[in-house]
């Protein structure tokens, strides 16, 4: 072989070495720092302006700020089903809404949960609320510092309500509609 291939061929080496380093640098940067978690703080709310009638509107109908967002219209049925969302009432997330999945919500301090706890007192994977048979359900995950109802620790998977408060550690969340 030509002295300019064993060249090359050391070049190349030299370069997917490199590329090997870089990769390996750049897993462990992400075990060690793990996902980047933006914060969820509540926005300050803006003053709501109202706005002029059109000419010839109805003066009965329905402001657009009022309207359901998906389109939907009102009916019984849908006041009915319960609670659709969980709002943080106190703790570092005060202010935060995210909507319930009947297949579950995860709170926790783990990226992967729905409702990601900034709270030293709340485990990574705290507790899970879900629809069950009697309605939403709020089940413990085995944390350390335990989910509780009032001043009642949970230990089996309880009922909630509407407007029930469930505490995490020092966070505190409200099913509402």
């Amino acid at each position: 072989m030509s002295e300019l291939t064993i060249t090359l061929m050391r070049l190349g080496l030299l370069v997917a070495l490199w590329a090997f380093v870089i990769a390996v640098v750049g897993v462990l940067r992400g075990d060690l720092y793990g996902t980047q978690v933006t914060s969820r703080r509540a926005a300050t709310p803006r003053a709501a302006t109202p706005r002029p009638a059109a000419r010839g509107a109805n003066p009965t109908a329905v402001p657009a700020e009022q309207r359901p967002v998906s389109g939907r219209r009102f009916n019984a049925r849908s006041a009915e089903r319960g609670p659709n969302h969980l709002r943080v009432t106190s703790g570092p997330l005060a202010g935060t809404s995210l909507p319930l999945r009947e297949s579950g919500t995860l709170v926790g301090r783990s990226p992967e949960s729905a409702l990601v706890l900034e709270d030293d007192f709340a485990s990574g994977r705290h507790a899970r609320i879900f629809k069950g048979p009697e309605g939403w359900m709020v089940e413990d995950l085995g944390s350390t510092n335990g989910t509780f109802i009032g001043q009642q620790r949970l230990t089996t998977p309880t009922p909630v309500a509407a407007g029930t408060e469930i505490r995490f550690g020092t966070t505190v969340v409200e099913l509402r509609r």
